[in-house]
């Protein structure tokens, strides 16, 4: 596959494209739309009109304050960094030639809230999508559905869906071109055996400075965390 196709993502019937987060990424950057808009040689009034526009279809994705001491600016919301993690993950999983991996954890169902249920692994409490008639299951999580964040950096949770977080210490990376894999030792793993891996486009890389032994948190939605019936696994 060519490294230059065209990844956007379709919300409604809006597409956001490289363009679209290279902007929101200016405005995190320059802390404000005329500093973005200068930094990637934009109109302004254009710029401000895109971001109504993604705003309308997506919801609120900067927040502005307005002039008193600190001169005022704007900065990213939690919905606008989900969408740029969604968007590494998409040009992860079309420029990678690594391949996705698979965690898998086990452990009896503690509790349920319809379709998502409580799993008690190793590495700790897991939110899954599990059958309703499974006492005990194993869960698997891809790496490619997996976002990284600095500990000091992880969204609010009431400002983001329902995620499943686990703090760590980065393992092992390997680079590519475009993207990496990174090995994260889960802190909660009761023999601090169990490993999470994420695959992260290669910005992720340096903008978290991810090494070895770097402390980490991963981050993954409930509903990318499918599970099957384990009969092996007590679930008394």
């Amino acid at each position: 596959m060519e490294k230059e196709f065209d990844t956007y993502l379709r919300i409604d019937d809006v597409t956001v494209d490289r363009s679209d987060v290279a902007m929101l990424r200016a405005i995190d950057d320059r802390g404000s739309l005329s500093g973005a808009a200068e930094a990637l040689e934009r109109s302004y009034p254009r710029l401000q009109q895109r971001v109504v526009e993604l705003e309308d279809a997506i919801g609120p994705l900067v927040e502005r304050t307005r002039g008193g001491a600190g001169g005022g600016g704007s900065s990213l919301t939690d919905r606008a960094r989900d969408l740029l993690a969604r968007f590494d993950r998409l040009v992860a999983a079309y420029e990678g030639v690594a391949r996705v991996d698979e965690t898998v954890l086990s452990g009896p169902v503690v509790d349920r809230d319809g379709e998502l249920a409580t799993v008690a692994t190793a590495a700790g409490e897991v939110l899954a999508v599990v059958p309703s008639e499974a006492a005990a299951a194993s869960v698997t999580i891809r790496s490619d559905a997996v976002s990284l964040h600095a500990p000091e950096d992880v969204p609010r949770a009431e400002g983001t869906s329902v995620r499943n977080r686990f703090p760590g210490t980065v393992a092992w990376l390997e680079a590519g071109d475009a993207v990496a894999r990174v090995g994260i030792t889960l802190e909660a793993a009761e023999d601090g055996g169990a490993e999470l891996v994420a695959l992260v486009t290669r910005r992720s890389v340096d903008a978290l400075g991810l090494e070895p032994g770097r402390p980490i948190v991963a981050s993954v939605k409930a509903t990318a965390v499918r599970g099957v019936e384990d009969r092996g696994t007590d679930g008394d």
